[in-house]
């Protein structure tokens, strides 16, 4: 991640708004696999979303991001400790770490000197978890709607990085002992505004918008408002399906 790509800065305040939220599940179950549960380290934090998750199960949670525009949106805690840091250079003492976490920012990592850093951090026997998820599940039609704006408008201003997270972190080398993990599901309820904001979130509509000047959005927004109406109702029940990604540091 040195020299990383900042696409998230800009939007910051509406990325910690609109974005959904990790399942408690993921955390609790995390914890359980760990040797202590002293400290995590959250990779790549952001606005500190999964940080906070893990703050209950942990005495302490590092969180590190790049951008200090993300971390200015992150919500403080008690145990929760922000520092701008790379995936590759985090600023962790050695052997500090029971966990670390990467909730969908691996595909921007350095990955051979990010598992350098991870083999320094981590303590004997430490859990890596790295997780991510694609495009939302609403309903059949807004879901055609939302893909519209996804590929055919937007499909040349994503960045290259993007379809690592379409193939659910598959293609990118993952250099722990793997074990296996249960399936997690994230679940959301929105309504039409919530949707439209969390589609603002997305990096290659603000690289369409800086480059020509008029938010792609108001080309699908009819398309989009009438897809929400034949469900009739004002909110609806949003999932996602998590890629997940767990190994141990082995000595």
């Amino acid at each position: 991640m040195n020299g990383f790509k900042d696409l998230f800065s800009s939007q910051a305040l509406d990325y910690s708004k609109f974005r959904p939220h990790y399942p408690e599940s993921l955390y609790a179950w995390l914890a359980d696999q760990v040797p202590a549960r002293k400290a995590a380290w959250d990779c790549g934090t952001g606005n500190g979303q999964a940080a906070l998750g893990l703050a209950p199960f942990f005495e302490r949670v590092f969180a590190t991001d790049p951008s200090a525009s993300q971390l200015s949106q992150a919500s403080p805690s008690a145990n929760v400790t922000y520092s701008v840091g790379t995936a590759e250079s985090s600023g962790l003492a050695a052997q500090s770490v029971d966990l670390v976490t990467v909730a969908q920012a691996y595909h921007w990592f350095q990955h051979e000197n990010f598992f350098k850093e991870v083999r320094r951090v981590a303590r004997p026997g430490a859990v890596v978890a790295v997780w991510s998820y694609a495009l939302a599940h609403l309903t059949p039609e807004i879901d055609a709607v939302v893909m519209k704006l996804y590929e055919t408008i937007l499909g040349p201003y994503w960045e290259g990085e993007r379809r690592s997270v379409e193939l659910g972190y598959r293609n990118l080398p993952f250099d722990f002992k793997r074990f296996e993990a249960p399936v997690f599901q994230m679940h959301a309820s929105w309504s039409f505004e919530h949707l439209v904001g969390y589609l603002g979130t997305w990096s290659s509509l603000q690289t369409y918008l800086k480059k020509h000047g008029r938010d792609p959005r108001e080309l699908v927004i009819e398309d989009l408002r009438r897809a929400w109406d034949l469900h009739g109702a004002e909110i609806i029940e949003v999932r996602w399906d998590l890629a997940l990604h767990v190994g141990r540091v082995e000595a």
